[in-house]
């Protein structure tokens, strides 16, 4: 009980000194903001073409990727019994999930990419 009670009061402590950071931070915040400078230089604009040609990319190789995996997955199912079947038919559904959350996430930050143009 003395450990628990011990444990209480440095979470307790803790707690406190992280809401008074939090309330301190809050208060004394600046808002900065960049210089024209840094929108037109070398370092922001090939971030910004790498990610553009790296979604792209992904928009191609994924679902060329998920149709192969679901290509053996249907495979390795023809030959598998009852229950290993049950285990192909999920991994066919997750290469099907991953398939369209890659595509959905590089559609994404194509499109945020382009309201920096």
């Amino acid at each position: 009980m003395k450990k628990m009670n011990k444990w209480l009061q440095r979470c307790r402590a803790a707690g406190r000194t992280f809401s008074a950071a939090l309330a301190m931070f809050l208060l004394n915040g600046r808002i900065a903001y960049a210089s024209s400078s840094i929108n037109q230089s070398r370092l922001a604009l090939g971030t910004e073409r790498l990610i553009k040609d790296a979604t792209s990319w992904l928009m191609v190789l994924a679902p060329i990727v998920a149709g192969l995996l679901i290509i053996y997955f249907c495979i390795r199912r023809s030959a598998a019994d009852e229950m290993d079947q049950k285990k192909w038919n999920n991994r066919i559904v997750v290469a099907i999930v991953s398939c369209i959350g890659a595509v959905i996430g590089s559609a994404t930050l194509n499109i945020i990419i382009g309201y920096y143009r």
